[in-house]
C-alpha cells in the first residue's frame, strides 16, 4: 500500500508552510481528512493497521477527535470491535464522552492518523485508561515522530515519513517570509 500515492491522489498532500497541532512549522502537511472522506481510501486504510494488530485481543478502538475518529471507525470495524472517541476536555487533556462505554479491564488500540509529537493520542489513551480500559497497542497512518514517539506499547504504522519540522523560533521558512498556514 502506497500510503503517500493516496495522500497525493485525494489531494491530502500539501506544500508551504504550515502551523501543525505541536506548534512546530513544516513545509509539508498531510490533511487526512481529505484523504478519509474517500470510503474506498478509508476502508484499505483500517483494513491494513487492522491488520497490524488482529491478533491482540481487543474490545476497542479509540481515537482523538476529529481526527481520530474516522480513522478509529474503520479500523474498529476491520476488527470487529467497538469504536469510541475522546475530546478536548478545555483544559489540555481529554474525556470519553458519557454514553460511550468503558468497562475496567477492557483492552484496547489507539489510532492517530499522523504521529509528530503523539501528544493527541497520549491523552486519548489517557482518557480510556482513566475509564480502567488498559492499552495493548498504538496504530496509525504515518509515523513522522523520526521514530521519537514512545507510548510504552508497541507503536505501528502503515508508514513513516521524514518531513522536517522547526520551532518556531528557528524556522527557516519564517526567515524567507513565506506565510504561516493554519490548517
Amino acid at each position: 500500500m502506497d500510503v503517500l500515492q493516496m495522500y497525493r491522489e485525494t489531494g491530502a498532500l500539501h506544500e508551504g508552510h504550515f502551523l501543525l497541532r505541536s506548534g512546530r512549522h513544516s513545509p509539508m502537511f498531510m490533511q487526512s481528512v481529505t484523504l478519509m472522506q474517500h470510503p474506498l481510501y478509508a476502508d484499505a486504510i483500517g483494513e491494513a493497521i487492522g491488520g497490524l494488530f488482529e491478533d491482540v485481543g481487543l474490545d476497542f478502538v479509540i481515537g482523538p477527535a476529529m481526527g481520530g475518529v474516522t480513522l478509529a471507525f474503520v479500523v474498529a470495524r476491520a476488527l470487529g470491535v467497538r469504536a469510541l472517541f475522546a475530546e478536548k476536555d478545555g483544559q489540555g487533556g481529554m474525556y470519553v464522552r458519557e454514553g460511550l462505554l468503558i468497562r475496567p479491564g477492557e483492552r484496547f488500540l489507539a489510532v492517530e492518523d499522523v504521529i509528530t509529537t503523539g501528544g493527541s493520542v497520549k491523552r486519548a489513551i489517557e482518557a480510556a485508561q482513566a475509564k480502567g480500559a488498559r492499552c495493548i497497542g498504538v496504530g496509525g497512518i504515518v509515523d513522522r515522530s523520526g521514530g521519537k514517539a514512545d507510548f510504552g506499547v508497541p507503536f505501528k504504522t502503515l508508514t513513516a515519513l521524514e518531513f522536517p519540522t522547526y520551532d518556531p523560533g528557528d524556522c527557516p521558512l519564517c526567515r524567507q517570509g513565506i506565510p504561516l498556514l493554519e490548517m
